[in-house]
């Protein structure tokens, strides 16, 4: 809609516009401060340009009226026009705010955890804030392959050996045990331990030459474990990338590096000169035994990123990963890339309670609160939508309990319940679509006028979360339609009213509007509650 009104005025006037949406839709629904930028060109006062300026819209279908306020233009849709698009979005719902394929192909990556254990709920903040950012960016128009880097090289799979073979002799065959300062926890290890013996034979969990293999054959499980949980957060993958699998090219990779000067050695330790590119230090990708960091790994699999055809890669990251983004860049201009084609949105970590008090941690993972647990206790659309409730570079505190509230405390039950009130209204009335397909709107009154142009603004909602990589956009959006839908409802008889099928036509835009939004989140919405 505003892409509408936008290249109409534009084309009216013959100039580009700034539009905005004026914070009281008493004033209109878009207003453009254009004259401002044209008082210097056409050497007169902004009023007066804006004054000349609205001649050009008189009896225009699109507006009701368009006036001249202290050098702004403000513009009221008309009734007619919000009724030409309710129609057309009714008509052709699958494709209701729905925009025509970019060019832009986009590489989207995120969750990355190392295979070493289940998803706690500091990975879920991620999963779900990128795999919503995938939805909405695909519905847009946007070409994008989603991915994840499996960490499956370096000392965490050495220890993933050790943990497995530890807890095996501690908790099946109760033996005395020594840990050492650092270790992985919890009942999962067991359960690969059992699978471990099972098929190799339990000599092999005390063979210390071994357990690289008791590593890599676990790494296996742990990731049928995190697939399992994504999937139940309705989250899948188009790729899964082994680190494991890009260190055959790392000598080619090196070489590159070696060719245009961006590494050094200093106490048998090979360093990039990340500093170039604004790091605090230079870092080594070559420890002194020869064996390249963890660095080295992402350097390996952002030349594999830029090796493939994409306009733009986005990675999510953890907030701990935020000194890390420069000596990443640096990498990649190193090897002759642009690194300006990578953004990376960073997490922040979640903060979990339960009746004020803060979440026991899972038995089952050791130290750390799962994600799976919480899946199970909330179900996946309330986790879903209270993570993004907040943009996910900013700390999030939330108590589960609330979520189990039936009122407008809890945001998903508040917005669920509009969506199911609208279905219940058409059945209680007993009206389908086709009765009230051929509605007109020109009687409608304020309120719903008001209410078709705030479910028409999905759209711009969705481009603005997208651009600005803020799935709260959207969540505020759509819990400010819900409760101008239940406020609508409250103050206007719906059901045996003259007004009842225009009525259920400006609820079923609202509808809409919600469903659509919810399932960009991920969320199916609710017909019956």
């Amino acid at each position: 809609m505003q892409n509408l009104v936008k290249e109409f005025i534009e084309k009216t006037l013959e100039t580009s516009v700034v539009l905005e949406k004026p914070k009281d839709i008493s004033f209109g629904h878009y207003a453009t401060p254009v004259a401002f930028s044209l008082a210097k060109e056409l050497k007169k006062s902004p009023m007066a340009i804006a004054d000349e300026l609205v001649l050009k819209f008189e009896n225009c279908f699109m507006f009701e009226k368009v006036e001249a306020v202290k050098g702004f233009i403000n513009f009221k849709l008309s009734a007619s026009f919000l009724q030409s698009l309710v129609d057309a979005a009714l008509l052709n719902r699958d494709n209701f705010a729905k925009q025509d394929k970019k060019n832009e192909k986009i590489l989207l990556e995120y969750v990355s955890a190392n295979p070493t254990g289940p998803l706690h709920i500091g990975h879920a903040r991620g999963a779900i804030a990128g795999d919503s950012l995938a939805r909405v960016g695909k519905y847009l128009g946007f070409d994008i392959t989603t991915e994840y880097y499996i960490n499956d090289a370096g000392a965490q799979m050495d220890l993933l050996g050790l943990s497995v073979s530890l807890a095996a002799r501690d908790f099946i065959f109760n033996e005395d045990v020594t840990y050492p300062e650092t270790y992985y926890r919890g009942e999962y290890l067991l359960d690969i331990a059992n699978v471990v013996i099972e098929k190799f034979g339990k000599e092999i969990i005390y063979d210390e030459s071994k357990y690289k293999d008791i590593a890599f054959f676990s790494k296996d499980l742990v990731m049928d474990i995190i697939v399992k949980d994504l999937k139940d957060l309705g989250i899948e993958f188009d790729n899964f990338v082994s680190e494991k699998s890009l260190y055959s090219s790392w000598a080619d990779t090196k070489e590159v590096l070696e060719k245009n000067g961006s590494l050094y050695s200093k106490d048998d330790k090979i360093y990039l000169k990340s500093t170039q590119y604004g790091d605090d230090s230079d870092r080594v990708v070559v420890r002194d035994n020869g064996i390249p960091t963890y660095l080295a790994g992402d350097i390996i699999y952002h030349k594999n990123k830029y090796d493939r055809p994409f306009d733009k890669y986005i990675n999510i990251w953890g907030a701990d990963h935020h000194g890390y983004i420069p000596r990443v860049k640096a990498a990649i201009e190193f090897l002759g890339n642009d690194s300006s084609k990578l953004e990376v949105i960073l997490s922040q970590m979640v903060q979990l309670l339960k009746g004020g008090e803060p979440y026991k941690m899972s038995k089952r993972a050791g130290n750390v609160i799962l994600m799976s647990d919480i899946t199970e206790e909330i179900g996946p659309d309330a986790l879903r939508f209270i993570f993004l409730t907040r943009k996910s570079d900013t700390h999030l505190e939330f108590d589960i309990d609330m979520l189990k509230n039936q009122d407008s405390s809890n945001p998903i039950f508040y917005i669920n319940y509009a969506h199911a009130r609208i279905n219940q209204v058409f059945v209680k009335a007993g009206i389908t679509f086709e009765d009230i397909k051929d509605i007109k709107f020109d009687n409608l009154n304020e309120d719903g006028l008001n209410l078709v142009y705030e479910s028409l603004l999905l759209e711009s909602i969705l481009n603005e979360a997208f651009i600005k990589r803020d799935m709260q956009k959207i969540t505020e959006y759509l819990y400010s339609l819900a409760s101008s839908v239940h406020k609508f409802y409250n103050e206007h008889k719906v059901i045996g009213s003259d007004e009842q099928n225009t009525y259920l036509k400006v609820l079923s835009i609202a509808s809409l509007s919600i469903n659509v939004g919810l399932s960009l989140l991920g969320i199916k919405a609710k017909e019956i509650m």
